[in-house]
């Protein structure tokens, strides 16, 4: 008699399901592992239900979401619709598919699962919802152009004068015999080390800047997003962009000095 009440206690008693937290909440709240919550949809109006947490989870950085930065609650699904007003119902729903599997066939399943279904992969996912981070990258790119053509004016302009500033020297070497070719190349060779130089501190000064703005929006939004970066590819694009421009400004201040007469390199 005494088994059977004890085992009509125990099914009777229903076990109190589990769910994850985002590590935010567990440390907002705060919370850990073995704790008990009590959770309800605020649209059901149904009572609370108790849950306990079963585990701590860190979401994956997304810059989709990262403007929301929502916190986030995981629940085994059949929990989830017993929270919820309408069962049998769901927005948007993702499917990890077995190594191997091919996406396009369970892509064409899940669309005649019920009409008006779509899905789509996660790379044609991210190219939907990336739309404002490929203007907001068009914007940097444009900002990039008119940084590196004020850059080439400006190496332009510091060429010119300190080729002006030193007409005379330049007169007098040509008088002694230095030929055109030798004094243009040397204030090429000029050019393009204060380019170079330039360029190195250019991209030592963005990788420090890169670093204070991770730091500070990593803080703001608690996420290992990174905001800014400079990459090898950009330290190399910028080393051979300002090769180029310093050679260009360095030729076209030189071609001014080489086509004047030596005697009157001298005259102002």
């Amino acid at each position: 008699m005494l088994l059977s009440l004890a085992l009509a206690a125990a099914l009777a008693a229903d076990p109190v399901p589990g769910l994850l937290i985002e590590r935010r909440v567990a440390e907002t709240v705060p919370l850990q592992v073995g704790d008990t919550v009590r959770v309800r949809a605020l649209a059901s109006g149904h009572p609370p239900r108790p849950f306990v947490v079963a585990g701590i989870f860190e979401r994956a950085a997304d810059p989709n979401r990262i403007a929301r930065n929502d916190l986030e609650v995981r629940f085994h699904l059949p929990d989830l619709e017993a929270l919820l007003p309408n069962h049998d119902r769901v927005d948007r729903f993702a499917v990890v598919l077995a190594p191997g599997a091919r996406g396009d066939s369970a892509a064409r399943w899940i669309e005649t699962t019920a009409l008006g279904t779509r899905a789509y992969s996660s790379t044609g996912l991210a190219e939907r919802t990336s739309a404002t981070f490929a203007v907001v990258s068009r914007f940097h790119d444009a900002i990039g152009i008119v940084t590196i053509l004020a850059s080439a004016i400006f190496l332009l302009c510091v060429m010119v004068i300190r080729v002006d500033e030193r007409r005379r020297d330049m007169g007098v070497l040509r008088l002694i015999g230095v030929s055109r070719g030798t004094v243009f190349r040397a204030i090429v060779l000029e050019a393009i080390a204060i380019a170079v130089v330039g360029s190195a501190a250019g991209a030592v000064l963005g990788m420090i800047v890169a670093r204070i703005v991770n730091a500070y929006y990593a803080q703001v939004y608690d996420t290992t997003l990174r905001f800014a970066l400079v990459t090898p590819r950009i330290v190399v694009l910028a080393a051979l962009l300002g090769l180029a421009l310093g050679a260009l400004a360095g030729a076209l201040a030189a071609w001014r000095v080489v086509q004047v007469a030596p005697q009157k390199l001298g005259e102002r």
